[in-house]
């Protein structure tokens, strides 16, 4: 099992496929078993290196939690290194976008070509929804407020007339309902913590590489406004929006190709 000893926690990685190298990062309480589908897509056209985030999947907790994402940042970094990667391409999705625009500005001369997917830069460039404040809640508001920010069309009826969403949403409630151990746990509300004092928006313009800033037209909980701000802020930089909501990548069947396609500079 490959592992990374970052001294205060040992990151599990994967390298998968090959192909233009890929630094993948995975989004709020996602890990490389629960992406298996996603990155054995990208795999196709890549050589992807993924880890399991700090405190999930097969990475422990780390002996000090972490209160920025700068962290997340560094044990990438160090997965690049541990590699004998000089540089690579990049996608993050969700906080994984954060992570990744926290990547590309603090080590710009390691990424190659940038991709971020249904993000925010926080600061001024706006945050995305305040997923802290959703632990206090009656679960039944909870659950409401989860399916409208996956999209902000999805209520009964919609679902009712559009299978493949109501299964997007019944696989996303399931896996939110899977049994968590107290490391998990607290492993995902690091991650909430770090992603609360998120705030690349004055290191953007650091950003050197060709970036793709991708969005689905329906995102409630990266509003399409993020998006649109992250794109201003960062020369150069391409906007799409999608057909979809926060997991468009699964709702346009377009959209996958178009950030295989960036990221090969087809």
């Amino acid at each position: 099992m490959p592992l990374l000893d970052r001294g205060d926690v040992e990151l599990y990685y994967e390298l998968r496929g090959a192909g233009p190298r890929l630094l993948f990062f995975n989004g709020s309480g996602a890990t490389i078993e629960g992406s298996s589908l996603l990155l054995d897509i990208l795999a196709k056209d890549f050589e992807v290196l993924v880890h399991d985030q700090r405190g999930l999947g097969r990475t422990g907790l780390p002996s000090s939690p972490p209160s920025t994402l700068a962290p997340y940042a560094a044990d990438a970094a160090a997965l690049l290194d541990a590699v004998g990667w000089t540089d690579a391409l990049v996608c993050g999705m969700s906080f994984g976008g954060m992570v990744a625009q926290e990547f590309a500005v603090t080590y710009p001369d390691r990424v190659r070509r940038l991709a971020l997917l249904c993000t925010s830069a926080g600061g001024a460039g706006g945050s995305s929804y305040p997923l802290h404040t959703l632990e206090d809640i009656d679960p039944t508001e909870r659950a409401r407020i989860a399916v409208h920010n996956l999209d902000t069309r999805f209520d009964d009826a919609w679902l009712d007339e559009h299978p493949s969403d109501r299964m997007l949403v019944d696989y996303t409630i399931s896996r939110n309902a899977a049994p968590k151990n107290d490391d998990v746990r607290e492993g995902e509300r690091y991650q909430l913590v770090a992603r609360a004092t998120h705030d690349v928006w004055d290191r953007l313009a650091n950003v050197t590489a060709p970036t793709l800033v991708a969005a689905g037209r329906f995102d409630g909980l990266a509003p399409v406004a993020n998006s649109e701000a992250i794109h201003q802020r960062i020369p150069g930089s391409v906007l799409r929006f999608y057909d979809g909501g926060h997991l468009f990548i699964a709702q346009d069947p377009t959209a996958l190709r178009d950030v295989v396609s960036f990221l090969k500079n087809n």
